[in-house]
């Protein structure tokens, strides 16, 4: 059986949470990141636009590569913090304005629209808990904003048999479940609940570009291995994610960090630390 890992819709609400994933959990996907600019050949030609870039690490890379970077984030709290690292102000959370080479938008694709700017040249959506119903319109609208041709890469988990962290990240789906089950509970939600963490299959990111309107154009895989220095750090880093939101709305935040250290003690070592191997695949389609 295969799945495709998608989050259950966004629930921030605390600066504390934002802040585990840009200190915590975003670096575990360092090497996905890595190894797109370098297959895409970033560099100070790129005029990018990251769908969902979170807490602004991937954008920040593809700058250093000399990118012109355009982010576009939901998750306000997220996007303060993509502030404080590309785009620094007086008064934190200000509002996104130009500048130089770099934008950070708030919402989806559609609100970059109305910036002026020569269309872009690489869409990523590097955010392999992105929820597949949410992507395939922000993707069409990314598209409309791209030349011909550009590449737009997507994200998503590798094999289950590759993917240790899935094993510990079920215990939110299995949480999850009297939510899902809720009588009168729109389907979307029961199932984004129900199923929180489900691993990508072989074809689901290329079926996923078909459905907005891109041509697939070659795939790859890359080790991203999720490391922290202790459990209280792997608890926190996982939480943040928002994989778990559901499964804390139907038990309690207590009940789930408890059976998340149940789970990751199998990958705690003799020093303390906390380590899970995992592959993520990532698909490049082309705007046509």
């Amino acid at each position: 059986m295969t799945l495709t890992l998608a989050r259950h819709p966004r629930t921030d609400r605390t600066d504390g949470r934002a802040r585990d994933w840009a200190e915590i959990q975003e670096r575990m996907l360092v090497p996905l990141y890595e190894a797109v600019h370098e297959r895409l050949e970033v560099g100070p030609r790129t005029r990018l636009l990251g769908i969902g870039c979170g807490s602004g690490l991937a954008l920040l890379m593809a700058s250093a590569r000399g990118a012109a970077v355009t982010g576009c984030e939901e998750d306000e709290r997220r996007l303060a913090l993509a502030r404080q690292r590309l785009l620094p102000e007086p008064q934190w959370g200000a509002p996104a304005r130009a500048h130089g080479r770099t934008r950070l938008v708030s919402g989806g694709p559609r609100a970059v629209s109305a910036t002026d700017g020569a269309p872009f040249t690489v869409v990523t959506a590097l955010d392999p808990g992105a929820a597949p119903e949410a992507l395939v319109p922000a993707l069409r609208a990314a598209a409309g904003l791209a030349e011909r041709g550009s590449p737009v890469v997507l994200a998503g988990w590798g094999p289950p048999e590759r993917c240790a962290s899935g094993r510990v990240l079920r215990v939110a789906a299995r949480l999850a479940e009297p939510r899902g089950a809720t009588a009168g509970a729109p389907a979307g939600a029961a199932g984004a609940a129900g199923a929180a963490v489900r691993l990508s299959g072989r074809d689901d990111l290329e079926l996923l570009a078909r459905d907005a309107g891109l041509r697939p154009d070659g795939s790859g895989r890359v080790s991203c291995p999720f490391g922290y220095p202790d459990m209280d750090s792997a608890v926190r880093g996982l939480i943040s994610t928002g994989l778990f939101d559901a499964a804390v709305a139907a038990t309690d935040q207590d009940q789930v960090g408890k059976e998340l250290r149940e789970a990751l003690h199998a990958y705690r070592r003799a020093d303390g630390t906390v380590r899970m191997e995992n592959v993520f695949r990532y698909l490049v389609a082309r705007v046509v």
